[in-house]
């Protein structure tokens, strides 16, 4: 079972990024982190990357149950959204499979929740 969902898409990578934000907010997701992995490598490594960016993204009230549920749950948190532009120029958006991630969960609760928010990232990535 992978532990994320996965899509090409066929539009250049700063449209892709764009309407990746787009199709998250629709669902209620806000980004409070963002990791351009490419800058991060030029700064800190001095060496080239191709575009790739990490959203953060973060569906409050998915959160809250989930921390209701399991106060340890923080360390999955928020649902990482990538952004890629591959080698030969396709881009992919990738999304945390929160219900693979979490399928070792005993906590009932926990599941249900992990289960709605992968029916939204699936959601996401359908409309990019």
């Amino acid at each position: 079972m992978n532990y994320y969902i996965s899509k090409f898409v066929d539009m250049t990578f700063d449209r892709a990024v764009a309407r990746t934000r787009e199709e998250l907010a629709k669902e209620g997701f806000s980004i409070p982190t963002e990791i351009d992995v490419r800058a991060v490598f030029k700064e800190k490594l001095g060496v080239a990357f191709r575009p790739y960016l990490i959203l953060g993204a973060c569906h409050a009230p998915s959160a809250y149950k989930a921390l209701m549920a399991e106060d340890k749950i923080g360390v999955l948190l928020p649902c990482n959204v990538i952004v890629q532009e591959h080698e030969d120029g396709r881009v992919e958006v990738v999304a945390m499979d929160p219900k693979s991630v979490m399928a070792g969960s005993v906590v009932h609760d926990l599941a249900r929740v992990a289960e709605d928010v992968q029916l939204k990232m699936r959601k996401v990535l359908a409309e990019v």
